[in-house]
């Protein structure tokens, strides 16, 4: 089992070879033995629900939304109506703000986070773009319900989960860094949104909280 203090060697040496800014202040991250995930059904409830209801927010956009229940229709499909957070119980019953909306859109990345964790992404230490939404969309699209979602999904171990969250705590860290305090401190190619909401998805992972818009982020 590794210790924080490797995992924080380790993503430091990372990001060092990314080219961006490295503060060896920054705290650990919780050791393994400290940490309770969620379980792989809420893991999986909160992707698919997430995933739906970034399509439902899109469909709201449209000048003419004429597509709703079929969105409604997919979340009593997978099971997935009781899963909503806050936000997006707000969307459904259409008593939303705006920066409702702009927030359960960007839940992309927070889902994206959650489904490498499924081990159904590869790689997403490349925080420059946003995901691959064709295939986010295609991961849930092409299961019939929610135990074929499940079937395609191997949760990665808790050791895995834990080395990409610490790595996002240092690519949030050098982003907030680097906007508010430090114009010229080197952050590479990072999105901040982008890391935020993914450092989001893997924060929730180890929460208390089960709605992750109550995750406080500190840096």
């Amino acid at each position: 089992m590794k210790t924080p203090q490797e995992r924080k060697s380790e993503s430091e040496a990372y990001i060092r070879s990314q080219g961006i800014g490295v503060f060896e202040g920054l705290p650990y991250c919780p050791d393994e033995s400290e940490v309770r995930f969620k379980s792989f059904d809420a893991i999986c409830r909160r992707a698919v629900a997430a995933l739906i209801m970034t399509q439902y927010v899109f469909e709201l956009g449209k000048e003419k939304p004429d597509n709703l229940s079929f969105y409604v229709g997919l979340l009593k499909r997978y099971g997935v109506a009781d899963a909503l957070n806050a936000k997006e119980r707000k969307l459904y019953s259409m008593q939303f703000k705006q920066q409702d909306a702009m927030d359960v859109v960007w839940e992309y990345e927070c889902y994206w986070a959650l489904v490498w964790a499924l081990g159904l992404v590869d790689d997403i230490r490349n925080a420059g773009e946003i995901c691959d939404c064709d295939k986010a969309i295609h991961l849930v699209a092409d299961c019939s319900d929610m135990e074929a979602f499940k079937a395609q999904c191997h949760l990665r171990s808790p050791g895995e989960i834990l080395d990409m969250l610490d790595l996002y705590y240092r690519y949030h860290w050098a982003c907030v860094q680097k906007r508010a305090i430090d114009p010229n401190l080197p952050t590479g190619n990072l999105n901040e949104e982008v890391v935020w909401e993914r450092r989001r998805g893997l924060e929730w992972l180890i929460s208390e909280e089960d709605d992750w818009h109550d995750i406080a982020l500190h840096t």
